[in-house]
């Protein structure tokens, strides 16, 4: 493998006590981040979600879309983010401008407690959907913690009831070509006991656990400069971190920024509204819909609105 970027990394503890995944985003984030004008507590946290979407799209076997919606009463109201099995992502945020302003915060690295002083009380819920002859599944639990990793650990123990720990970050970096934001994340999930090799006689849970603490202790060794840095291939990363257990990969998979939005779904979504409703959406003499996650605009003059409404009515 040679890639660096944009990329989920499948690993495994040689003894067995743990497995992972390792993302490292580049270009995909920051096509979601720079889509609109958010500000940099905005994007950081969106940036964050989109992260711990993407390692637990490696976690969590599926076939389809996985999403993840957090709501909560503060001054950023929403953050959605979705993967497909493909590697496609996306995602948004929807925010108070005026509240956010009064929110006293450091704008340098991901502040401390971000979650109750920029999302407030709500929920975290994450949503697979594997089409439309499948029940779609979903998992919904409070907000928790002070940050949104802590939010999905959360999850996981509450609602996927797995024993992890995760490690996230997200910067925007200077570069050669300017500043561009990048994310990643290392999670590690443990084995059953019965999964436990020890190279001399019989493990112990003892002995077990201890292997568990320390591939633990190992992840929060990963410094942030580490994970955001372009330069260090995920294997070397991973290298670092592991070598004493020893560490195997697998075949990793990639992602990219692709927003599920057509003129097709669009039409779709306005023949279902009145038609009143549809004539309050102009501006000037056009009809104007505008993509939330990758802000593409799609218009559609009155002698094609009028069209899809007769064709609409004739069928």
């Amino acid at each position: 493998m040679t890639a660096v970027d944009d990329v989920l990394q499948p690993f495994e503890i040689e003894n067995h006590s743990a497995q992972g995944r390792l993302v490292k985003l580049g270009n995909s984030l920051h096509q979601i981040l720079t889509a609109h004008d958010y500000p940099s507590e905005v994007a950081a946290l969106l940036g964050e979600l989109q992260v711990v979407a993407a390692l637990m799209s490696g976690t969590l076997k599926f076939d389809g879309v996985l999403s993840i919606q957090v709501k909560g009463d503060g001054p950023i109201n929403m953050l959605l983010v979705d993967v497909t099995t493909d590697g496609h992502m996306r995602g948004y945020a929807k925010f108070n401008k005026d509240k956010l302003s009064l929110v006293s915060i450091n704008c340098g690295d991901i502040p401390q407690q971000q979650v109750p002083r920029l999302l407030g009380a709500g929920y975290f819920a994450l949503t697979v959907d594997q089409g439309s002859e499948t029940q779609p599944y979903q998992g919904v639990v409070a907000l928790e913690g002070a940050t949104l990793t802590d939010c999905a650990h959360a999850y996981l123990r509450q609602s996927a009831q797995l024993d992890a720990a995760l490690k996230v970050c997200v910067g925007n970096v200077e570069g050669i070509e300017g500043s561009s934001w990048r994310g990643g994340g290392v999670m590690v999930q443990k084995s059953s006991f019965s999964g436990f090799q020890h190279i001399d006689g019989e493990a112990t849970d003892s002995e077990f656990e201890d292997a568990w603490r320390r591939i633990v202790a190992f992840l929060g060794s990963c410094t942030n400069d580490e994970i955001l840095d372009v330069c260090l291939h995920p294997h070397d990363l991973l290298f670092r971190l592991f070598s004493e257990d020893g560490v195997r990969v697998f075949d990793p998979s990639f992602f990219i920024m692709k927003c599920r939005c057509s003129r097709e779904r669009v039409q779709n979504v306005l023949i279902s509204f009145p038609r009143e409703e549809v004539n309050s959406m102009k501006i000037g003499d056009d009809v104007v819909v505008t993509c939330e996650f990758c802000n593409t605009n799609y218009r559609f003059d009155t002698n094609y609105i009028d069209a899809i409404f007769n064709t609409s009515t004739c069928s």
